[in-house]
């Protein structure tokens, strides 16, 4: 099933399940912006993140002393959202606990995610609402791919220095520091950028990334505000790439006793709430 949503000047589809947007098209110029997850390259579109970003080690984490199994980026893709209200260019679809998530996670949570459009910026709002009656711990992320060619490049609001991390081919940290960005704007998206996978990055000094291009003259303003990581990411030679705001990170190889121990993992106390947004605008 898909919702949507549209106003004066743009329209967007969201797929009921895992909330995961599937069209940011321009009624004015009839131009899709967002990548329409060919399988023979990759199916996704911009799942949502939760409760892991990433991996963690082994697929297996661990909460009070018992094991629990989790696969990449988490549960939310995999279960679906339902429509909490609609109105004129907005959305707001929710995804609750229940006895077989609890299995996976064992936290009680509410997810709501709001899109909501105005002029040609679409902005998303994730909320995680805390249901349980302990202190629930989690990552979130986003994971929004936008239509691109090669020789397209990203332009920072700042020169920025940056720390660049990357993942082994088990989808884990391998706790090294790459170059990248050095008292630089530019991020070229070349065929073979993300050779070796994602470029996950920190120490901004920039909330906002443009996605640039000579091929045409629309461009996409970026908002990914306080988050501590930014991944970039796409198939090797793709034209598309993934502008991925997280809370949280892959794991690395060393054990965790308990899934609170996890680096940057997030927490928030019963009936408390934790809220991520991101946005998109068309420039055109």
């Amino acid at each position: 099933m898909l919702f949507t949503a549209e106003n004066e000047y743009v329209s967007i589809s969201v797929k009921q399940l895992g909330a995961e947007l599937s069209s940011f098209k321009s009624k004015e110029t009839g131009i899709e912006y967002l990548w329409q997850g060919n399988p023979d390259v990759w199916s996704g579109q911009s799942p949502i993140l939760f409760p892991i970003v990433g991996q963690v080690l082994d697929n297996k984490f661990r909460v009070d002393g018992k094991e629990y199994e989790m696969f990449r980026h988490g549960i939310a893709r995999r279960r679906n959202f339902e429509l909490k209200e609609q109105g004129e260019g907005y959305l707001i679809l929710t995804q609750s606990w229940n006895e077989e998530s609890l299995k996976a996670y064992p936290y009680k949570y509410i997810f709501d995610i709001e899109f909501r459009l105005e002029g040609k910026k679409l902005t998303v709002t994730h909320t995680i609402k805390n249901d349980d009656d302990r202190t629930i711990y989690f990552s979130i992320g986003a994971h929004p791919g936008f239509n691109c060619k090669i020789g397209d490049w990203l332009e920072f609001e700042e020169n920025e220095t940056l720390v660049c991390e990357k993942i082994t081919p088990n989808a884990i940290l391998d706790g090294k520091h790459y170059p990248t960005l050095t008292d630089s704007k530019r991020f070229d998206i070349t065929a073979d950028v993300f050779v070796d996978d994602a470029h996950i990055l920190s120490g901004f000094k920039s909330d906002t990334v443009y996605l640039k291009s000579d091929f045409r003259p629309q461009v996409i303003k970026f908002n990914f505000g306080k988050v501590p990581y930014l991944g970039l990411w796409a198939k090797p030679g793709a034209e598309y790439v993934c502008i991925e705001p997280w809370y949280g990170l892959n794991d690395d190889d060393e054990y965790k006793e308990d899934f609170s121990q996890k680096r940057d993992i997030q927490h928030i106390g019963t009936d408390e709430e934790f809220v991520f947004p991101w946005s998109a605008e068309i420039i055109e």
